[in-house]
């Protein structure tokens, strides 16, 4: 029999998952950056501070690099409190949190920890291996430079080989055997240097010498990363006349669907073709990766005016809508969309009018599906809460499959994605090939399983994330 206490620590944990999937500290449309961050620091600090063990197995959950830094930094800093037969397991789970966070959001925590003063031995002993044996050690240290000094001097690790010269004398050393290292060297008194060097650190030497813009993006084409060739999609098309290419077939798709809503519906049109076989593409592969597997499935998509986003996060809720349809159509035995303001192509869908989630909704229950993904904001208004209300009539009279709503949008006054009800279960999430992961907790948020059960849960996903791999200190 479950008790109280295990029922509260089963919905304070799902509560937690379930906000550090959606929550990035980032401006929403119904909220700024400041409230987004009281709440979820609250959240931290309260799930650490009751749960610690729990707490840093979320590490293994798939949540977004923001809430892994914060539970790496809130681990390390409060290392004192952790209980001994808990410590190998811990350490394990910061270090490899740690490898596989985007370099640029690793060496921003690394300089947190300096800053903060942080410098348990466990802290050291983790900032020294990671440091010490990064592959792109070389580039980090001129990309990252002053970070990478910090956080080096920081922990104690020696600097050796050049490192030292180049923290100390940087451009100003008269030769270095480090190839990159040279080229950075030469690149402050040659142009020509500049087109050596990755993008992200040619950037600013090319404004130090004063090079054209357009002269800079046509030289330096060959050195952008897939992702920075699609970032830089208008800059180049300003400058050059055209865009550079990059690879649709390596990106996710909610990264390419993010591209896609940001065009314009006439060259989404003349593309058509093109960016809906992207698009199935990258479904398809997200699903071979996640294994997922989906029956009869009906999509209630919201493309109201809040999806346009943020000025943080563009369109982004419109485009997981997007990207999810075309990760369920392609995980599913049948789909079908419903989105709020049918569109016949919505590959040309944007964000428009209030949030009526009822009338897509009523259709979906009509065409009988065994599974129900509802994508929206939570702010239900046209009218105000009828879909939660809706849900509840049709769970009580067993009219209604197990239905879930996915959101991808923190709510700081509800501490979490906004919910339509108790009726039915609400899960933050990032990306749309994280659904897998949101139908499994979502499950659990519907009464689905003890405190137990999840604890277990969160096991198996430890070991999967951890491989095998030996504890850290």
């Amino acid at each position: 029999m479950t008790t109280a206490h295990e029922r509260v620590a089963r919905e304070d944990l799902l509560t937690f998952v379930s906000a550090c999937f959606a929550c990035t500290g980032q401006r929403e449309f119904y909220s700024d950056s400041r409230g987004q961050g009281v709440s979820i620091r609250f959240l931290h600090e309260y799930v650490l501070g009751n749960y610690r063990s729990l707490y840093a197995r979320v590490l293994a959950c798939g949540i977004n690099d923001y809430n892994q830094a914060e539970i790496i930094f809130r681990l390390l800093a409060s290392g004192r409190r952790v209980a001994p037969e808990h410590r190998a397991e811990e350490g394990a789970l910061i270090y490899h949190a740690l490898e596989r966070l985007p370099p640029q959001r690793a060496m921003r925590l690394l300089a947190r920890l300096a800053e903060e003063r942080v410098n348990n031995r466990r802290t050291r002993a983790i900032v020294r291996r990671y440091l010490g044996n990064a592959g792109e050690r070389e580039l980090w240290a001129v990309k990252y430079r002053r970070k990478f000094r910090v956080a080096a001097a920081h922990a104690h690790l020696p600097f050796d080989g050049e490192l030292a010269s180049l923290f100390v004398k940087g451009w100003r050393e008269k030769v270095y055997r480090t190839p990159l290292f040279e080229s950075f060297r030469r690149a402050h008194f040659a142009e020509a240097a500049i087109y050596e060097l990755p993008y992200s650190i040619a950037e600013g030497l090319a404004h130090k010498h004063n090079v054209p813009r357009d002269v800079f993006l046509r030289k330096i084409e060959p050195r952008m990363t897939n992702l920075e060739r699609l970032r830089l999609q208008d800059a180049t098309r300003d400058a050059l006349g055209t865009a550079v290419g990059f690879d649709p077939a390596r990106l996710s798709p909610t990264r390419l669907a993010i591209y896609v809503v940001s065009l314009p519906a006439a060259e989404r049109q003349a593309r058509r073709a093109e960016l809906a076989a992207a698009l199935e593409g990258s479904a398809a592969r997200a699903v071979r990766r996640t294994n997922a597997r989906f029956g009869r499935v009906a999509c209630v998509l919201d493309r109201s005016w809040s999806s346009s986003g943020s000025s943080e996060k563009r369109r982004r809720p419109l485009a997981i809508a997007l990207a999810t349809s075309f990760f369920v159509r392609a995980a599913a035995v049948e789909q079908r969309a419903f989105w709020t303001y049918p569109t016949p192509d919505e590959l040309l869908v944007d964000a428009t009018g209030q949030t009526d989630l009822v009338t897509p909704l009523l259709e979906a229950m009509a065409w009988k599906p065994e599974l129900v993904i509802i994508v929206s904001d939570g702010f239900d208004n046209d009218p105000p809460g009828t879909a939660g209300e809706l849900l509840a009539i049709a769970r009580a009279k067993g009219l209604c499959p197990f239905t879930l709503h996915i959101n991808p949008v923190f709510d700081d006054v509800s501490l979490g994605p906004k919910p339509l009800g108790a009726a039915v279960p609400t899960m933050g999430i990032r990306d749309a090939e994280d659904l897998p992961t949101a139908i499994a907790f979502g499950e659990f948020a519907n009464g689905g399983g003890t405190l137990a059960q999840l604890s277990a849960a969160l096991d198996a996903r430890v070991a999967h994330f951890l491989g095998g791999r030996q504890a850290q200190p």
